[in-house]
């Protein structure tokens, strides 16, 4: 009887299965929060399916996010917190809520919110909930400044 080559094919397929995304893993250093992902894969699922998706936004004088460099003027101690934030936005708006009858973009928005969602669970809690509470009351004043001066 000959050994069959399958056990051979199914070792070398788990350790490249296993040994081989830790290439593109990426230690990201947030404040107090350290958390390892892989951004070349989320980037190369969004740069598939960019286009499409961008082709579709009617409303162009609006932008949710600034370029990056708003984002990297968070203090280093406030960029856990406000990743915890964008992600759950993400998840639970964003995601969720996405419909179009191409498969192929569900598949790779699926895919890009499961990877959000491995992220946010590395994330610790940035604040307890009552502490959270007191101060978003506390700086009630900053939007309601804010919405004052909307003209």
């Amino acid at each position: 009887m000959k050994a069959s080559g399958l056990p051979i094919c199914l070792l070398s397929a788990a350790f490249y299965l296993f040994w081989t995304p830790s290439a593109g893993l990426k230690t990201l250093h947030l404040g107090s929060c350290v958390i390892n992902t892989n951004l070349q894969e989320m980037r190369s699922g969004f740069s598939e399916i960019r286009d499409s998706v961008q082709a579709k936004d009617e409303i162009i004088d609006i932008r949710i996010l600034r370029k990056t460099e708003s984002l990297q003027d968070t203090k280093p101690a406030d960029q856990c917190c406000l990743l915890r934030h964008i992600l759950r936005l993400y998840l639970d708006k964003v995601f969720k809520n996405y419909q179009t009858p191409d498969h192929h973009i569900l598949r790779k928005t699926s895919s890009l919110a499961n990877s959000f969602l491995t992220i946010k669970k590395d994330l610790w809690l940035c604040l307890t909930p009552q502490a959270a509470v007191v101060k978003a009351l506390g700086e009630l004043n900053i939007l309601l400044q804010w919405m004052e001066e909307m003209k």
